[in-house]
């Protein structure tokens, strides 16, 4: 990590002096890697400006989520869902970010109830009454990126689904109240992992957040099933996703070996998520989209 004089231009291209920026910040943060903690990159630490046009993408992105939740409904197909997603983001100047990422073909993620996440839309899928759905919405906005997703409940859905979706929705709050400054991302992680064992469900392992900001997927990873006290500590600046995909049954998952991307639980009961963006700020948090 280079030194700086403290009149020096900051690393973090705010353009203030780094004595009057991120000083104080490295020499804690140097305090921390000494006690060895998995402490974060400069590079995913955003600047005021970066975080400013990062809250312009995930305004539209929320206003994106808004317009699928006023319009879903038993009947339409998650092909119609992909291009309401798709006009809305472009008519607001936004560019759907899953479209053509590392080849998905989609501008959104529809999945459907054993459906853990990244189903494709398809005019041959229709939603029915009963049916849980997670619409995952990403959006690139003058090259900042933004993420959440929400679930919709269709028509009357089982007591024993819509408890799910509830469980799930509370994983993410509980998660979200652990998020603050020189904390770590496995006090998030045992929050959410201990609400749904607790509930009688299980949390997928092998998927999780991500950084996000001037990439779509930045580090770090993060995991939903380390303990208190791991995980990288959070830093102000950093921002990331809470999105636990919550199972009825087995927390195992298999890749639909067509498409190479829709992700199903093993068993064939339902999962539930919802996704959040998370700044961590100087005295806890901020949601940027939700």
């Amino acid at each position: 990590m280079k030194k700086l004089m403290k009149d020096a231009p900051c690393w973090c291209q705010s353009g203030k002096p780094y004595g009057q920026c991120h000083m104080d910040f490295d020499k804690k943060i140097d305090m921390y890697r000494r006690k060895f903690h998995k402490v974060p990159p400069r590079s995913i630490i955003k600047n005021e400006e970066q975080l400013q046009k990062m809250r312009e993408s995930s305004k539209i992105n929320v206003a994106v989520l808004d317009y699928v939740g006023e319009h879903i409904h038993a009947g339409m197909t998650t092909e119609e869902i992909d291009q309401m997603v798709y006009q809305k983001t472009t008519q607001l100047g936004g560019i759907p970010a899953p479209l053509n990422y590392e080849g998905y073909p989609k501008s959104v993620c529809t999945s459907i109830n054993e459906q853990v996440c990244h189903g494709i839309p398809s005019s041959s899928i229709q939603l029915i009454d009963g049916d849980i759905v997670n619409v995952d919405v990403s959006t690139i906005y003058n090259g900042y990126f933004s993420d959440s997703s929400r679930m919709y409940c269709i028509g009357n859905v089982s007591p024993e689904n819509k408890r799910l979706v509830d469980v799930a929705k509370e994983c993410v709050e509980l998660g979200l109240a652990q998020v603050k400054p020189w904390g770590h991302l496995g006090d998030v992680a045992q929050a959410i992992n201990d609400h749904a064992q607790a509930n009688g469900y299980t949390v997928v392992r092998d998927v999780g957040g991500h950084g996000i900001g001037l990439e779509f997927h930045e580090t770090p990873f993060v995991s939903y099933v380390i303990k208190k006290g791991t995980g990288m500590l959070m830093a102000p600046g950093m921002v990331f996703t809470i999105e636990p995909m919550i199972n009825m049954g087995t927390s195992d998952i298999y890749i639909d070996e067509n498409n190479g991307w829709t992700i199903y639980t093993d068993d064939e009961k339902p999962s539930a998520q919802w996704e959040i963006m998370v700044l961590v700020t100087e005295s806890g948090y901020e949601v940027m989209s939700w």
